[in-house]
């Protein structure tokens, strides 16, 4: 015998609402520190640019939680995935989710030096058409690539030689030489200063912006105090700012 789907949900309900009273229970102590174990998922970008560096600190500062932290450039479903908090990139779409905005970042074309001199760097849109373009194997809210151009937007498709299933592994690739890539400027932000990649194309870039929220499930529901503390501990060390 097994679960239905609408047993394992409802199972799962159970268990979250038990775990909610008992932390409530625990937190009507200010002198309880928050216990529990603590599922986080996050873009790789986001993972390795800023929460994984904040890990330690956060774990010492709270020694009853523990962490288990999941880094995928995918969409995850909280709930089925039975996932705390989630960081995610881009704007949100309506669901049952409760967001606390860690900032914005820019988006900007680039490539590695060594590509740009073998395939020469492009200034009009024709030029671009001809560059290998990476894109990413998974469904994006922005497909293309938004440029301006005399004050009117224009939208290339990326197209190329390979597709990638996470914003590391574009970054890297766009360093090895093997094309242009469009990324999320903290990404890239040290690679553009040490000179491993060239931004291209920014006078004609449209300055969009890429918002980074944590994710949760709310409205109505008692949150657990290990995910509060570290909403809060998110929102005090992680600040992306556009010029990123």
């Amino acid at each position: 015998m097994q679960l239905t789907a609408e047993g394992r949900w409802f199972y799962e309900r159970c268990r979250h609402i038990l775990s909610d009273l008992e932390e409530a229970e625990q937190g009507a102590s200010s002198s309880v520190e928050p216990t529990g174990h603590l599922r986080i998922t996050a873009s790789f970008p986001v993972g390795h640019g800023f929460l994984i560096p904040i890990v330690t600190k956060f774990l010492a500062r709270y020694p009853g939680i523990t962490l288990e932290l999941s880094l995928t450039d995918q969409v995850v479903n909280l709930l089925a995935e039975h996932t705390d908090v989630a960081i995610r990139n881009g704007p949100l779409g309506n669901s049952n989710l409760v967001a606390r905005k860690l900032g914005e970042t820019r988006m900007v074309i680039v490539g590695a030096p060594e590509y740009l001199e073998r395939r020469g760097v492009p200034v009009t849109l024709e030029e671009l058409r001809t560059h290998n373009r990476l894109g990413f194997n998974f469904s994006r809210h922005t497909a293309t690539w938004p440029l301006t151009f005399d004050g009117e937007q224009a939208e290339l498709a990326p197209q190329g030689s390979l597709l990638v299933s996470d914003g590391e592994t574009m970054r890297k690739m766009a360093m090895e030489g093997v094309g242009l890539a469009r990324l999320t400027r903290f990404l890239v932000d040290e690679d553009i200063r040490q000179g491993r990649l060239v931004p291209v194309m920014e006078e004609h870039n449209p300055g969009d912006r890429e918002e980074v929220h944590a994710v949760f499930l709310g409205q109505g529901r008692l949150m657990p105090g290990r995910v509060r503390v570290f909403l809060d501990f998110l929102y005090d060390n992680i600040r992306i700012s556009p010029s990123d």
